[in-house]
């Protein structure tokens, strides 16, 4: 078995060390295990090579330990095992779910009209979002896509999707997935705070207008990689214009809307006709926690598909599986119900605030650093930086970072990620949890600096 030692965020074993110790819990016998002697082996072989999320030294990604509040409603749902596709399988299940899809848009404040569906991650949603907008495109058009299919269109290789350059990859899936192919992804340029360029937009639009027929435009509020918010209202009404629909992939940045100081970052998100969110994110609820919001909540009709045995056309009651495609979903909305009845709304913008804080004071500190590039200004929780030891070869400095990156992966000690911004390598870090600190991220950042001194040494 592989030697553990304590302090890490997890074993720092490789996957065939691993997969050595998982080895006994795959091993598949006509006789079951005694439960205590089934609990040991699963905190023995498994336990530690899973992820402290906890820990104050994981600042690379977008994981959250359950609070207090989910881990009720996590354990209240797995108790019962309810599946809330439909009213006969869990009346309670699926009154909550419609409830708290309802208070959710009535606290994100939009129109009465709205609604909302559960969905298993925000990549999901989004390729309903694209689908759905394409399927009003079609309705336009005069046919129906889901009997149809892109067929229908004198020309579907005009179709087009407005997207910015840091738009989520999970875009290329709907567009693969619809049968489009990501040549419909239409890419703009971002400007210096990583945002979508309104003003290389309007200059591309005159000959996308001519060449492609744009059916959707998706804002991103909170980029993968730098958390950076796309405008939203200049957004709106260039999609009015265009008759275009207008999705918000939020999946990260919507609940910092909840905050007064970035209201005007946020401003029209109510306005957009679809929006992206995954409360795992930040509101340590359980995975899958992910919902698509429609500002026409009668949108979500373009999903339904009616059974004979379920979700019959003639039901009076509630069917949230009409809202969205899986005709199996769990419970997720009891332990966002009972996070947020735990918290209440003003521990949860105090929850926001912490990594916004310890991010944008990282920043300012960074800035009067000679070996350290800040790579754009925090919006929110994540800060992209690279390292730039005085007289270090600037062709060499792609090469530095991935060097930093591995090892301090391959020590599993702390936990950083790493993107690319244009055509530079950068570091990548993320607070989320609140025990992520300025200080826990500059602890990391010196010791990233003493790793690219042994690159100098080592490498070169």
């Amino acid at each position: 078995m592989t030697d553990r030692t304590d302090g890490g965020i997890y074993s720092g074993a490789a996957p065939a060390e691993i997969a050595v110790d998982l080895l006994e819990l795959v091993n598949f016998q006509e006789q079951g295990l005694p439960m205590e002697a089934l609990t040991g082996l699963v905190q023995e072989r498994l336990v530690p090579h899973l992820v402290k999320y906890d820990l104050p030294e994981f600042h690379s990604l977008y994981n959250f330990l359950p609070e207090k509040g989910a881990l009720l409603g996590g354990a209240v749902a797995l108790r019962y095992n309810q599946g809330v596709t439909n009213w006969q399988v869990s009346p309670g299940g699926v009154m909550l779910e419609e409830m708290c899809a309802q208070a959710l848009c009535q606290l994100f404040g939009f129109p009465p009209e709205s609604d909302a569906t559960f969905m298993y991650c925000g990549t999901y949603a989004n390729q309903q979002a694209l689908y759905m907008a394409l399927h009003r495109h079609a309705q336009k058009q005069g046919f129906d896509l889901a009997q149809e299919g892109i067929q229908g269109f004198q020309d579907p290789e005009r179709l087009a999707i407005v997207v910015s350059q840091d738009a989520h990859f999970s875009l290329k899936h709907g567009a693969r997935i619809l049968g489009l192919g990501e040549r419909t992804l239409v890419s703009v340029p971002v400007n210096a705070e990583r945002c979508l360029d309104l003003g290389a937009l309007q200059a591309m639009l005159p000959g996308l207008r001519e060449e492609r027929d744009i059916f959707c435009v998706v804002s991103t509020a909170g980029t993968t990689s730098t958390g950076s918010i796309d405008p939203i209202l200049p957004l709106i009404e260039i999609c009015s214009e265009l008759g275009a629909w207008l999705h918000v992939d939020a999946a990260y940045g919507f609940p910092f809307s909840l905050l007064p100081e970035l209201e005007d970052r946020f401003a029209g998100i109510e306005q957009a006709d679809s929006v992206t969110w995954d409360p795992h994110k930040q509101f340590g609820v359980p995975i899958p926690s992910s919902l698509l919001f429609a500002k026409h909540g009668v949108e979500f009709e373009r999903m339904a598909i009616y059974g004979e045995y379920f979700n019959r056309r003639d039901d009076t009651e509630p069917n949230p599986g009409l809202k969205s495609p899986p005709s199996t979903r769990p419970l997720t909305a009891l332990p966002l119900v009972t996070t947020l009845r735990y918290l209440g709304l003003e521990k949860v913008r105090e929850r926001l605030r912490s990594p916004l804080r310890a991010v944008r004071a990282l920043s300012e500190r960074l800035r009067n650093e000679p070996d350290i590039e800040v790579c754009h200004t925090p919006h929110t929780g994540i800060l992209c930086l690279r390292l730039t030891p005085e007289g270090f070869p600037v062709e060499e400095l792609d090469a530095l970072q991935l060097f930093v990156y591995e090892r301090i992966k391959q020590e599993a000690r702390r936990s950083i990620s790493m993107t690319r911004l244009g055509d530079k390598a950068v570091l990548r870090l993320v607070a989320l949890s609140p025990s992520v600190t300025e200080g826990s991220m500059l602890e990391t950042i010196d010791h990233a600096r003493a790793l690219a001194k042994e690159f100098k040494t080592d490498a070169r």
